[in-house]
């Protein structure tokens, strides 16, 4: 018997609350519509429903088949409509998920171009600063600067941008400006989620100084703030620095001992079927971001 026809006729009975319920939904005969799923718990050699005169409910195992395939039917029918569509006009939901200040920045200006192209579609921005967990938060298309370290994820590497060691005219003039990464001991560095030891590189090779200051936060958009107000020194993602207004002079120093880069990455959550819109939404930012650094 077809696999794809049990799997349909177990999704259904779960769904429809019964055997003659779930034929109706299927326009299949309720004799039919159990062998299926009689058939499906044989070939997987578990019970996946119990069944009495009056209810059928999800054994623990069948509950647990039913979380884990019901998304792929979903996308199965997903992706079946795409392909049926004629018109090949992408449309439906999209969620993204970004850095709040890489979002704003860099994602946020493309859209519009995106939403022309394809009217259709809507998309859904979460721009946080923290991780996602991209499968628990229906996340479609993260865009990452940090690491990714999630081994099951598909990884997409569209472009890099440097780290830099910056601070307004405004502050250099007041407390001197630092030649070297171990003159950031005196200086107040404005530390991002707790990171006190700040990376550089030298003749010697790779090294560490570790800073401190007044001010500390979790955002990248804080720490960008309080640089441009003239409050200390912050190391942040060189593509950040497209948020400072011209007034406030913000200037990068220690140049020649940065050398680190940040890849950034689009990542799909470890799915086996991924929809056409969402191919196609990566495709669009993979080609706007490179072109944008």
């Amino acid at each position: 018997m077809d696999r794809f026809q049990e799997l349909t006729a177990f999704v259904a009975v779960v769904e429809a609350g019964g055997f003659t319920a779930a034929a109706r939904r299927l326009g299949d005969s309720q004799s039919v519509v159990s062998k299926s799923v009689s058939a499906l718990e044989r070939r997987l050699g578990v019970q996946l429903l119990n069944r009495s005169t009056r209810s059928v409910t999800l054994t623990d195992h069948g509950r647990r088949y039913y979380e884990r395939t019901k998304p792929l039917l979903d996308e199965m029918t997903q992706a079946d409509g795409e392909l049926m569509n004629s018109t090949l006009e992408l449309s439906g939901l999209v969620r993204i998920a970004a850095s709040a200040t890489f979002g704003r920045l860099h994602v946020l200006p493309l859209v519009p171009t995106l939403l022309a192209l394809h009217p259709k579609l809507r998309l859904d921005l979460i721009l946080a600063d923290s991780v996602q967990d991209l499968l628990a938060e229906g996340i479609d298309l993260a865009i990452r600067i940090s690491p990714v370290s999630s081994p099951d994820a598909v990884v997409k590497r569209v472009t890099n941008t440097s780290l830099v060691c910056a601070g307004s005219r405004r502050y250099f003039e007041q407390h001197g400006t630092p030649a070297t990464p171990e003159d950031l001991a005196a200086h107040n560095c404005i530390v991002f989620n707790g990171v006190e030891n700040w990376a550089f590189e030298g003749p010697r090779g790779k090294f560490s100084v570790r800073v401190s200051g007044n001010v500390s936060s979790n955002t990248v958009e804080t720490v960008l703030s309080a640089v441009e107000a003239g409050i200390g020194i912050g190391m942040f993602h060189r593509a950040s620095l497209a948020g400072m207004s011209r007034d406030a002079e913000v200037v990068t120093v220690l140049d020649s001992f940065i050398r680190e880069t940040r890849d950034v990455s689009l990542i799909w959550p470890n799915r086996k079927f991924i929809s056409a819109r969402v191919r196609q939404v990566t495709e669009f930012f993979a080609s706007a971001l490179g072109d944008r650094f």
